[in-house]
């Protein structure tokens, strides 16, 4: 490019296109503004105060100045590089007076949806044009911008907003009169590569300020894209369906997760259900992250004849697709109704499947509530089967919260329910009515663990140990991090691999940043390390001290690095305890019968509560970390946490990987790990132990 520009044009070219490094050098320094100098030198920065003005300014004189250079750039660009430049393009024109002049060709090369942006751009200085050119920081004019914050800062500029919502009816137009036969079909030219980018643009403003025109539009616009229509296996848009998907992982809302099912049913396009399947993966977890709107997901319910049936999608607990005749519940899918009606059987299979994604979205956006500083809309949720199972806690007057089982008080401020703020007897009532009505809560909220900030963690300052050193499952550690909307790099022996795996969480809103250091330690081995808070101060995070986080931040916070230790720990696996170096054999002895943390005495609560209920209450005893079961040949102590057991006299340890047992099917008042079931079953086993055949058990039980 410098070949057919003069330095100066070439310079100003390189810093609208964001080319040079170092923005302070220019062959003739002191005819440019400090203000221009700053193009292409950093991300958009999202602040009260307009950035045009702090980095974007350019006096009367200084503008003269660049008249000439710009001009040079605009008339360079204008024979053919128009479609590849377009808002390297309109920077210069605006610094060089040329809009008449490129308006024209501009309309030439785009289609009408990008030049509808660009028109909006014409009606900006240029030193907002810079700041919108930067924000699409490397990437071409044919890719949506990746820079955070770009959303919130174009809904605030002037015209941009209205674009947006004509952007999506033009889009939507177009794809009505292309069905209706009005605009000849031709796969994949819907839309040009610009309009794409910018139609890319408009839903992440309409899907971020989650406006109330967006979910008509936007079904409309999707449904449209997905499928052809002729018979063929093509699209209008493959390519505007996958950046709409992509808007939507940023910003997604109930309304667009659901057109983008409808688009994964009806298009016969085999590769798009699934890509659109992996995207799912990331919307449904960023969906539960976003409460202001999680909360309107649609419960799931449904009771539909199909033929002489009725198939029923019930989601008072687990979600269930069940068929009836009548009054009477049948055990399959009826045979004339899979002769008849195999595709609304296959459809009906798929609404359970959202809904049980639904379900556990919703579950999650529940738990992210508790750590928030405001309560979120609750409201929106009466009526919706999950929350007669929940604690609900009423605001019935100035300070005074009384708890009740569902959402039973009407009109006045609703929050969640959450031991951390009730005494030591109201978590032991509550306990008790989960679990006298045998109550399957959707999260363990009345067995839910408290995690006090401790003496030794205030003295630290700013960072916590108390899960420090644990050897665990990195695979599995990763695998959990995902489950609980943690983000992390994954690491291995590569270059960079063991740089920032961290595990990082965002609370409160995204006002809080919980961090769980850790660092490979062998071949998918990992090993734990400080857990730090840091709060989002002036559009920076800032590392805090303990004192600082507030006590539910915090809690919840840590009730996930606990679960992470107890579900990935290697103490949990039988074989370290006679294999590996020593160091892990160590630490497997030293973990597998340890004090217990908050979840385990949780769990030792839950088992006061349920060993009196079974046939072997007789035989079984409650210490401070062990269930000991009094068996025939020996006694038994098995550890709360791990689940690992020793046998009396000499506390020899005893290795079963797992045990089942029928009479052990009682209702548990919470399954998070799976850790509750495993004791319960171990202990009927060992109860009657004289019964048990496994030679792997036995031979131990002798020695």
């Amino acid at each position: 490019m410098s070949g057919h520009l003069s330095p100066l044009a070439s310079r100003l070219y390189d810093l609208i296109t964001g080319i040079a490094k170092d923005p302070t050098h220019w062959p003739e320094a002191s005819r440019l503004s400090v203000g221009l100098v700053g193009l292409g030198s950093g991300r958009i920065q999202v602040c009260d105060d307009d950035p045009i003005s702090v980095r974007y300014a350019l006096d009367e004189h200084a503008r003269q100045r660049l008249v000439a250079p710009a001009r040079e750039l605009v008339e360079f660009l204008l024979p053919d590089r128009v479609r590849d430049h377009p808002f390297t393009l309109l920077v210069a024109a605006g610094l060089a007076g040329m809009d008449a002049e490129v308006r024209p060709r501009l309309a030439e090369e785009h289609g009408p949806i990008a030049v509808a942006e660009m028109d909006v751009l014409l009606g900006w200085d240029a030193e907002r044009r810079a700041l919108f050119r930067e924000a699409l920081g490397g990437w071409t004019y044919y890719s949506a911008p990746t820079l955070s914050g770009v959303p919130e800062w174009l809904s605030g500029q002037p015209g941009y907003l209205e674009f947006a919502r004509t952007a999506l009816e033009m889009a939507g137009a177009r794809v009505a009169a292309i069905h209706a036969g009005e605009i000849p079909y031709k796969a994949e030219k819907a839309f040009d590569a610009g309009e794409t980018s910018a139609i890319g643009r408009a839903v992440r403003i309409a899907l971020m300020r989650d406006e109330p025109w967006l979910p008509e539009s936007l079904d409309a616009l999707v449904r449209g894209v997905a499928v052809a229509p002729t018979a063929a296996k093509t699209l209008p848009s493959q390519k505007v369906l996958f950046e709409i998907a992509r808007a939507v992982e940023e910003h997604p809302t109930p309304e667009a997760v659901a057109s983008l099912y409808a688009a994964r049913r009806i298009t016969r396009h085999a590769q798009v259900p699934r890509e659109l399947d992996r995207k799912f993966k990331r919307i449904e977890p960023a969906l539960a992250d976003r409460l202001e709107v999680a909360f309107r997901l649609p419960d799931g319910r449904v009771r539909q004849a199909v033929g002489e049936h009725t198939a029923v999608i019930s989601t008072d607990g687990e979600v269930e697709l069940s068929w009836w005749h009548g009054d009477r519940k049948l055990k399959t899918v009826p045979a004339a109704v899979r002769r008849e009606h195999p595709e609304e059987v296959k459809r009906l299979r798929e609404l359970a499947k959202q809904a049980r994604q639904r379900q556990v979205t919703l579950i999650r956006a529940l738990e992210a509530g508790y750590a928030g500083e405001t309560a979120p809309p609750y409201r929106q949720l009466e009526g919706h089967p999950v929350t007669n199972r929940l604690i609900w806690e009423f605001e019935v007057s100035p300070g005074v919260w009384r708890a009740e089982l569902g959402l039973t008080v009407p009109d006045v401020p609703v929050r969640l329910w959450h031991p951390a703020r009730a005494s030591v007897e109201e978590v032991r009532a509550w306990r008790e009515v989960v679990q006298g009505k045998e109550l399957r809560q959707p999260f363990k909220q009345a067995f839910r663990e408290i995690y006090l900030l401790t003496p030794a963690e205030e003295a630290s300052g700013d960072h916590s140990d108390r899960f420090a050193e644990h050897v665990v499952d990195y695979r599995r550690l990763r695998a959990l991090f995902k489950q609980r909307g943690w983000k992390s790099n994954f690491m291995g022996p590569w270059d960079g691999g063991y740089d920032d795996g961290d595990g990082r969480r965002l609370l409160a809103g995204g006002r809080w940043r919980a961090t769980l250091e850790h660092h490979l330690y062998d071949e998918g081995l990992a090993v734990t390390g400080r857990v730090h808070f840091d709060r989002l101060t002036e559009g920076g995070w800032r590392r805090a001290t303990l004192t600082e986080v507030p006590a539910l931040v915090f809690s919840e916070a840590m009730r996930d690095v606990d679960l992470f230790v107890a579900v990935t720990s290697i103490t949990l696996d039988p074989r370290w305890a006679d294999h590996g170096p020593d160091r892990l054999q160590d630490y497997w002895r030293t973990g597998s019968f340890g004090e217990l943390p908050p979840s385990a005495e949780v769990r030792r609560d839950a088992l006061s509560r349920l060993i009196g209920r079974t046939a072997i209450a007789d035989r079984c005893t409650i210490t401070d970390r062990f269930l000991v079961v009094r068996g025939d040949l020996r006694t038994y102590k098995i550890h709360l946490g791990s689940a690992n057991i020793l046998m009396e006299p000499n506390d020899a340890y005893l290795c079963i990987v797992s045990a089942r047992d029928p009479h052990a099917r009682l209702f548990l008042p919470f399954e998070e790990d799976g850790r509750l079931a495993l004791i319960l079953s171990k202990a009927f086993l060992l109860a009657n132990d004289g019964a048990i055949t496994d030679p792997s058990i036995t031979r131990q039980l002798r020695a």
